[in-house]
């Protein structure tokens, strides 16, 4: 089998894979994590997510990412479960916020009120005055990188052979008498390789290589900055960010859109974000984008107003218009498979993802039920021609 892109979650591919005793090629087009995971913050989150297969999805792969930072041990992943917390700065935002939490705990949330003393508790240097938030101790963080390059180790180690810098240019399909058109083999920039099974885990680009195949993925980068502090002695203790950035992961807006978010790192920078907006690949580094974040968290952690940023980075998220994956085999060509449009979450979703994957490969039955994430879901979507146009205007 062929696995398409070396990000965290075609490393959770190949890992599963590899752990289950496929054969294993993974192609990747520039380096490991060198997409979408490299410029992400490593959040595994259940705190963002609405009850529905999302949640379902991230509480499975929260389980599994405890069991998988033992597994690849020694190596370092910097994988802490360090909790999140969740503000409301308003009465009227809190109210949302506790219903939010109210129906998360009925799908198997840990969600614990805060009132302004319990959040002074929690996180000392927070500004005073916030109405109130929720605790959630199961939100946990991986360096996302290491995670990528650790995942590949252990599948090498395993007898996984993995491509770098060598891009998928075609995909062959059986053709003749008799043939159904199942998949054979890619052709690389390398050349061509044989395989009956290809895994689509090229993150933002999985739409061109779903194409290859003769299939539509609708899928489009919505971009990201993140601003990094110079290292500082640990003063946040948890991720952090205020309400409107679960509002603001479940839109659908292609313009920009801002929330605080805030947490530390192990090597003592201070992560600041979010932003999202659908700009197609549009790499400009925006001053204003990056101004609004800072002013945004120094509202939070007043303390930041003195402190340096040293750079910032940017990274485009693999976007669908339901804000869910696609997972599984795809049922319009035999032998493609799908591991892609995890959006934001695709570090906290991957090993759920790869598990998933190595199972529908193997035969066995999965642990999830996959009919959420179907690939073929968005086939005749009305919805996929109008953000076409949005994207080209």
């Amino acid at each position: 089998m062929v696995i398409v892109g070396a990000g965290v979650v075609g490393a959770a591919c190949a890992y599963y894979a590899a752990r289950a005793g496929l054969r294993v090629a993974v192609v990747e087009a520039g380096t490991i994590a060198g997409g979408t995971t490299g410029s992400g913050e490593g959040n595994l989150l259940v705190s963002d997510k609405e009850p529905g297969p999302e949640l379902d999805l991230a509480l499975a792969s929260l389980k599994v990412w405890g069991e998988l930072a033992e597994d690849l041990a020694p190596a370092d992943v910097e994988y802490e479960p360090k909790g999140g917390v969740v503000v409301a700065e308003t009465p009227e935002g809190l109210a949302a916020l506790t219903k939010l939490a109210d129906v998360q705990r009925a799908s198997g949330v840990v969600a614990e009120p805060a009132d302004g003393a319990g959040l002074a508790e929690l996180e000392p240097n927070l500004a005073p005055g916030l109405a109130g938030g929720v605790h959630y101790p199961q939100d946990a963080q991986v360096q996302p990188m290491l995670a990528a390059a650790c995942l590949l180790r252990r599948a090498r180690e395993r007898g996984a052979q993995v491509h770098t810098g060598v891009r998928v240019v075609g995909i062959d399909r059986g053709a003749g008498e008799g043939a159904d058109g199942r998949i054979t083999g890619v052709v690389t920039s390398a050349g061509r390789l044989a395989a009956g099974a290809v895994v689509n885990a090229a993150g933002t680009w999985s739409g061109e290589v779903a194409a290859l195949a003769g299939v539509m993925l609708p899928i489009q980068p919505r971009r990201g900055f993140i601003l990094v502090t110079e290292p500082l002695p640990p003063l946040v203790r948890h991720k952090v960010y205020d309400a409107d950035y679960v509002a603001n992961v479940a839109s659908s807006s292609p313009g920009l859109e801002t929330s605080t978010v805030v947490e530390g790192t192990r090597g003592g920078t201070i992560l600041i974000g979010a932003s999202r907006e659908r700009v197609g690949f549009d790499r400009t580094l925006s001053v204003p984008v990056l101004a609004r974040l800072a002013a945004q968290a120094v509202r939070l952690f007043p303390f930041l107003e003195g402190v340096s940023t040293i750079r910032a980075y940017r990274g485009f998220r693999p976007y669908l218009p339901d804000h869910l994956p696609v997972i599984g085999p795809d049922p319009r060509v035999a032998g493609l498979f799908h591991a892609c449009g995890h959006e934001g979450a695709g570090v906290g979703l991957a090993p759920i993802t790869g598990s998933l994957v190595a199972s529908v490969l193997t035969g066995t039955e999965p642990a999830v039920d996959l009919r959420a994430f179907r690939a073929d879901r968005f086939d005749a979507s009305p919805t996929y021609a109008e953000q076409q146009g949005e994207v080209s205007t």
